[in-house]
C-alpha cells in the first residue's frame, strides 16, 4: 500500500517549495489534503508525481507545482468567495484555507454573484468573457491560457475601470475541451 502522507511531503518539498511557494498556509493546506482522492483509483499512484492528471474525460488536476503557484499568485484570503472551474482538488485547498468556494464544470456558465476569487485547473485558448464578469472588483482569476506547445499561467485583475492581465510562469496542461483557441479568418 502506497505511504500517501509521505508523497505529499514530498510533493511539497521537492515541487512546491523549490518552485518559489512561501505561503504556509498553502503548504500547509497540501499537506493536509489527500490529493489521491481527486484521481481515479487505478491512476492513483499518480497524484504526487511531477505531471498533470486526468481525474474525469478532458479534465486534468494541475501539476503540483503550476497548482500551488497560481493559488499563491491569487493571494486567498479566509472568508472571501471563491470559484474553482474544473478545479476539484484547487477547490479543497482554498476551502482548507478558509475560503466560502463554490465549484462548476468549465461547461456549465458561471453562478450569479462575485467572486473575489476563480481558478481553473486546466487550459483555455482564452479566458471566457463570462469568467471575467464573474469577478468582484477586486477579484483575482488564475488560469492558463495556451494555444500551442506552451501556456502560460496568466492573473486577472479586476479594477472599477477595467481588466488587468499579467503573466506568471509558462505551464503545459492540455486545453479543457470546448475552450481551445478559435482561429478566424479574416478578408
Amino acid at each position: 500500500m502506497a505511504d500517501f502522507a509521505a508523497a505529499r511531503e514530498n510533493m511539497v518539498e521537492s515541487q512546491v517549495r523549490t518552485a518559489d511557494v512561501t505561503d504556509i498556509r498553502i503548504h500547509d493546506a497540501l499537506r493536509d489534503i489527500p490529493r489521491e482522492r481527486f484521481v481515479p483509483p487505478g491512476k492513483t499512484y499518480l497524484a504526487y508525481a511531477d505531471m498533470e492528471v486526468e481525474y474525469a474525460p478532458g479534465r486534468w488536476l494541475l501539476k503540483p507545482r503550476d497548482v500551488a503557484k497560481l493559488l499563491q499568485a491569487l493571494r486567498p484570503m479566509p472568508g472571501e468567495r471563491a470559484l474553482a472551474i474544473s478545479a476539484p482538488y484547487a477547490a479543497a485547498v482554498l476551502q482548507a484555507m478558509g475560503l466560502a468556494v463554490t465549484t462548476i464544470d468549465a461547461a456549465d456558465p458561471p453562478p450569479e454573484g462575485s467572486f473575489d476569487l476563480i481558478v481553473c485547473e486546466g487550459a483555455v485558448g482564452r479566458v471566457p468573457a463570462a469568467w471575467l464578469a464573474a469577478l468582484a472588483t477586486g477579484g483575482r482569476l488564475g488560469v492558463v491560457e495556451r494555444d500551442g506547445p506552451v501556456g502560460k499561467a496568466c492573473l486577472y485583475l479586476k479594477a472599477e475601470d477595467g481588466v488587468g492581465r499579467r503573466e506568471l510562469f509558462d505551464a503545459t496542461p492540455p486545453v479543457l475541451a470546448g475552450l481551445e483557441a478559435q482561429h478566424g479568418f479574416a478578408f
